[in-house]
């Protein structure tokens, strides 16, 4: 009894590498074979490999990430959340790296093309995603009404709560904190004005987890207690928000428009990513360090891009993927 206890505790262990609707729909049948092979095989470090690879393959695919065909909906539905996902990686360094030039441009005129260029595209594609966001957004917003009001049991009410939380408390958190913008008090000169000033403290606040004082431990302890509780707390909120989104376009049962349409925002965001790349490279090898060292890239943009890039290349995928899988709809 003891032995084949184990034995399933072992094959519980291992179907965790396998996504939950996978898991659902085949995990009891799988767990069996697994128990009546450890009887035989105890241990395999090809089997748990084999095992370990397939699952990953199977939450690549449920993804939207591989070339193995899904329905159409559900193809978008998972292209969708994948690319969501992306989008908050990229934003997150991305914005962290805009922040920093905001500081920069708040107090002197860059001296090379290469930071200026950067600092007007990266400020208009940020724009952009302003933009798309309300787009995307507000057709959700109102597919999720209807739903959490007759069907409280539909999954949608938790990821709905845990979004909705992350948003308050950056909301919060970034309008308390940019109170302590270093760009406040910049000299001003004709072009300054290009980034409003409170936006620019907003960001910088929100995105001031994003930071290379993890590395200096003694100088990071140095900063209010409430500055550093905010570094941590902020990571985990912008977790919420993207973990939450991700849920409810994965769970919200959407029309054909509505997915093709979110497909076609989502192809629009896929190639301001790409620009906005373009114009961090511009900055980072060809801007220089500017006036008094303003506009200096360190390590921590160095991986940020590297990030950046990773992120977009996920999301150009995943973006053709919704793409194509929408025209397979017929809508009336």
């Amino acid at each position: 009894m003891t032995t084949t206890a184990s034995a399933a505790r072992r094959a519980k262990r291992l179907l965790r590498w396998y996504p939950r609707s996978w898991r659902t729909r085949y995990g009891d049948e799988f767990a069996e074979l697994l128990t009546a092979e450890f009887s035989e095989h105890p241990r395999s470090w090809r089997r748990t490999a084999n095992i370990a690879w397939s699952g990953i393959y199977a939450r690549l695919t449920t993804g939207g990430l591989t070339g193995h065909a899904l329905e159409p909906s559900d193809q978008v539905r998972a292209s969708l959340a994948s690319l969501g996902g992306a989008l908050a990686v990229f934003l997150v360094f991305g914005t962290a790296m805009w922040a920093q030039l905001t500081i920069g441009w708040q107090w002197a005129e860059p001296n090379t093309l290469g930071t200026s260029a950067a600092m007007i595209t990266m400020s208009a594609v940020l724009l952009l995603f302003a933009v798309l966001a309300v787009l995307a957004v507000a057709p959700l917003a109102w597919t999720l009404l209807a739903p959490i009001g007759r069907r409280p049991g539909n999954g949608l009410g938790r990821p709905t709560i845990l979004f909705c939380c992350g948003v308050a408390v950056l909301i919060v958190g970034a309008r308390h904190f940019g109170n302590g913008w270093p760009g406040t008090g910049g000299h001003h000169w004709i072009h300054q004005g290009l980034v409003p000033g409170g936006v620019a403290a907003f960001v910088w606040a929100m995105t001031l987890s994003i930071s290379s004082y993890w590395a200096h431990p003694a100088a990071l302890l140095s900063f209010p207690a409430a500055e550093v509780a905010w570094m941590v707390l902020s990571p985990l909120a912008i977790v919420g928000v993207a973990v939450g989104a991700t849920k409810v376009v994965r769970r919200l049962d959407m029309s054909p428009r509505v997915l093709r349409y979110e497909g076609r925002l989502g192809a629009v965001a896929a190639s301001a990513m790409g620009a906005y790349l373009v114009a961090s490279c511009c900055w980072i090898v060809d801007g220089g360090s500017g006036p008094r060292n303003l506009f200096h890239a360190g390590a921590i943009d160095i991986v940020g891009l590297v990030l950046m890039t990773a992120a977009a290349v996920i999301a150009g995928r995943t973006a053709h993927g919704a793409r194509r899988a929408g025209l397979g709809f017929r809508l009336p």
